[in-house]
């Protein structure tokens, strides 16, 4: 059992929860412009949207170990890595085996479906996969591709990259939906960056909360909730989603919350915790809403 908590540990488990939100808003999106999908299909991209997860966490697990990082950061529920390796550093390489079969698994998915679907799908898993790659050792040392690569990846190239793969084509419909995850995904690093300002910039890292603030920060913060349901509104204004979709702007109701805390604590990390556990819920609630938005 101990052998098993130190495989998934790396892995960060718990932080899984948002690719099947992730995936499922792009199920959502196909069903509704075309429906009907391909369950086998649905299957193997979650399988490889999972592993392009599971890649980019332990790369980013065992890259902040080998700098040094793990050492000095100050970890929450929610932020600063899973803690394994700096318990047990004998875990690196498996660590690092981990990334790397994880990231050929995402790789191999991506072979079938270009096969299946053509190279329209191309230039949306090259860039997959150079964001899981580089992320760590490249976008945390610039303050703006930090800021939005994690959106990327779990917005507009996974949700409509599931949506490719279920119906053969792009759609106004997939853009509109994987936006709300772009500005809400860029929101849950940005946040959890807050705990980590010292940490980061001993190793030179230069994300928001460094360059700008902590209160800048969550100006920005409160910006991209704004980006997130104004994506809603739009949506449906411009008839790519249905107007069952605006059930998505429920969590309004948790945002506000989060970003007048976000604001009020951007100094005092243990008053902030609860806050980034709200932000967690939003992240994964919203879109689900929205795809039952979809569905109905």
């Amino acid at each position: 059992m101990r052998n098993i908590a130190l495989l998934l540990g790396p892995m960060r488990v718990p932080f899984l929860l948002l690719t099947p939100a992730c995936v499922l808003l792009g199920f959502g999106t196909a069903v509704w412009t075309s429906g009907h999908v391909d369950i086998f299909y649905l299957t193997i991209v979650f399988i490889g949207a999972i592993s392009a997860h599971i890649s980019v966490n332990a790369f980013n697990e065992y890259y902040d170990f080998k700098s040094g990082l793990d050492f000095w950061t100050e970890r929450t529920p929610f932020s600063g890595g899973s803690g394994t390796l700096p318990s047990n550093p004998s875990q690196a390489r498996s660590t690092f085996y981990t990334a790397w079969t994880s990231f050929t698994i995402t790789f191999v998915v991506g072979i079938y479906f270009l096969v299946i679907r053509g190279p329209a799908l191309l230039p949306f898993g090259v860039l997959g996969l150079f964001i899981i790659l580089v992320y760590t050792t490249w976008f945390t040392y610039n303050p703006f591709l930090c800021l939005i690569a994690p959106g990327l990846g779990f917005g507009p190239l996974m949700v409509m990259g599931v949506h490719f793969v279920l119906t053969g084509e792009y759609s106004g419909t997939a853009f509109f939906a994987s936006l709300v995850p772009f500005f809400l995904v860029n929101n849950l690093l940005l946040l959890n960056q807050f705990p980590d300002v010292a940490a980061d910039r001993s190793i030179g890292r230069k994300h928001f909360p460094i360059v700008a603030g902590r209160k800048i920060s969550s100006f920005i913060y409160g910006a991209f909730f704004l980006g997130a349901y104004a994506s809603i509104v739009c949506g449906v204004s411009l008839d790519y989603l249905p107007k069952s979709s605006l059930i998505g702007l429920a969590t309004v109701v948790l945002a506000i919350p989060a970003f007048v805390g976000t604001y009020r604590y951007a100094e005092s990390i243990a008053k902030l915790i609860p806050f980034m556990g709200l932000n967690v819920i939003i992240n994964i609630l919203t879109p689900v809403l929205l795809t039952v938005g979809l569905l109905i």
